[in-house]
């Protein structure tokens, strides 16, 4: 027993050496200075670009923002960027995501877990490339590969993660196969359970376990499927899966630690019954109804929309019970926003990009596509300022507290520099590759082809 105590304690000590050797190796980083010269802000929530100005930025906060020159010290680790009158601006936040699951099929991602990483390490790093700093991940076993990316170990965007997606017997985001059947309660959990991409959860006392669960691995949030879905094998899309009590459940665990509770919603049926049980934000809406859209925004719930491209619809095959689902749930995309610009409610904006590495691709070329309902700007801020609202939901559970989607004075410096004015033409956001001069995140550069 002593023996094992001196292990135990000799573990410890080196674990907290090893984090205060990382927590250091980071202070030192992040302790240069860059200076943006003469660059035309957008702010994230203004309509039109700054005058010319000065952007200074200390470690991984904006110190200072002026249309004056700024003086620096020309230190080893100064850097000063010759904007060009370029537009600086935050960067990008997809707040639906799933890291796990872009470059996968359904069947691969109840694989071998260590692959998994590594495809959804190598996609983190594109998606960063893209210029999308931060993304709220919900649902997947994401909470590695975020350790990961916040250690410097892999490049990818900060990551608000949901974990396993907290389902019902034969609801969405429940993929296993009929011969999984029988569930014995309290027995041994399915593949699909051990990854931790989604728990089945049927009672109450269930979903405060699998809940609690999540937020002990470190979930900035909560997400339930309040509804059916498309994806899901066995999930009708005007079935409502968990019952008012079970919202419940979910929403005061998800309270007691601070934070809140985000649903997979369609239909109104299953709208109505997460906001009865205190859900904050719904996922998708398509399926919304006037009365409902009215009332999200008289209780000031949010909603998350993603403008689902046909490419994504037409992925499913043809005669597939999905392929059906989705030519149900696809014309509703356009009246939702529309009921949501009537009624202001609270919108974010996400992609949801399911096995699809050609469409992950696309992320920006999916934000353009707001231009259907939204002027550019109305567009950018909602990807940047607004989403970050959002995200300020978790409270204490945030895993990233500071500024984000905003370009001011102490807000965290994830920064985009981009060739032209996207509040002109926002379809330079659907190419970064060429678009995209630089890409900060947490006042680090992974990115600039001016240096070139």
């Amino acid at each position: 027993m002593r023996k094992w105590f001196r292990q135990t304690a000799f573990s410890s000590l080196l674990s907290a050496l090893s984090i205060g050797f990382c927590q250091l190796s980071g202070a030192q980083e992040q302790s240069g200075v860059t200076l943006f010269e003469n660059v035309r802000i957008f702010d994230g929530k203004s309509a039109a670009l700054s005058a010319p100005s000065n952007v200074l930025i200390r470690g991984n906060i904006i110190e200072r923002i002026s249309t004056a020159p700024i003086a620096v010290d020309r230190r080893a680790d100064t850097r000063i960027i010759a904007g060009g009158e370029r537009t600086l601006m935050p960067g990008l936040i997809d707040n639906h995501w799933h890291a796990m699951l872009i470059r996968v099929t359904p069947a691969q991602s109840l694989g071998d877990v260590g692959y998994l990483n590594l495809l959804a390490g190598a996609e983190a790093t594109d998606t960063l490339m893209r210029g999308f700093t931060t993304v709220r991940d919900v649902g997947g076993p994401v909470f590695g590969l975020k350790s990961a990316i916040d250690e410097g170990i892999v490049k990818g965007p900060r990551i608000y993660p949901s974990g396993a997606v907290i389902t019902v017997t034969s609801g969405h985001g429940d993929f296993r196969q009929l011969t999984d059947l029988p569930r014995t309660i309290g027995g041994m959990p399915t593949r699909m359970e051990q990854t931790g991409g989604a728990m089945v959860a049927d009672s109450p006392d269930e979903v405060r376990v699998r809940a609690r669960e999540q937020l002990m691995q470190g979930a900035s949030q909560v997400k339930l499927t309040a509804g059916g879905g498309v994806s899901s094998p066995f999930s009708p899309i005007d079935v409502t899966t968990f019952t008012e009590p079970e919202l419940r459940a979910a929403v005061e665990a998800a309270e007691n630690w601070g934070t809140y509770v985000a649903a997979h919603a369609f239909t109104t049926a299953a709208i109505r019954g997460a906001i009865a049980a205190g859900v904050k934000c719904i996922e998708h809406g398509f399926l919304v109804d006037e009365a409902t859209a009215k009332l999200m925004a008289e209780k000031g719930v949010w909603l998350s929309m993603q403008p689902l491209p046909e490419d994504l619809r037409l992925g499913f095959p043809v005669g597939s019970v999905q392929r059906a689902k989705a030519d149900e749930v696809w014309p509703g995309i356009a009246r939702s926003y529309e009921l949501a610009k009537k009624y202001k409610i609270k919108t974010a904006w996400g992609t949801d990009v399911l096995f699809s590495a050609a469409l992950a691709r696309q992320q920006g070329a999916i934000l353009a596509s707001l231009s259907r309902w939204y002027t550019p700007a109305e567009a950018l801020i909602m990807a940047t300022s607004t989403n970050a609202e959002l995200l300020g939901l978790s409270g204490k559970r945030n895993p990233y507290p500071g500024k984000l989607g905003v370009v001011e004075q102490g807000a965290l410096a994830d920064l985009l520099l981009i060739d032209g004015n996207p509040l002109d033409n926002i379809n330079l956001i659907a190419d970064p590759a060429n678009n995209f001069k630089i890409i900060m995140k947490d006042g680090n550069i992974y990115k600039n082809t001016l240096a070139r």
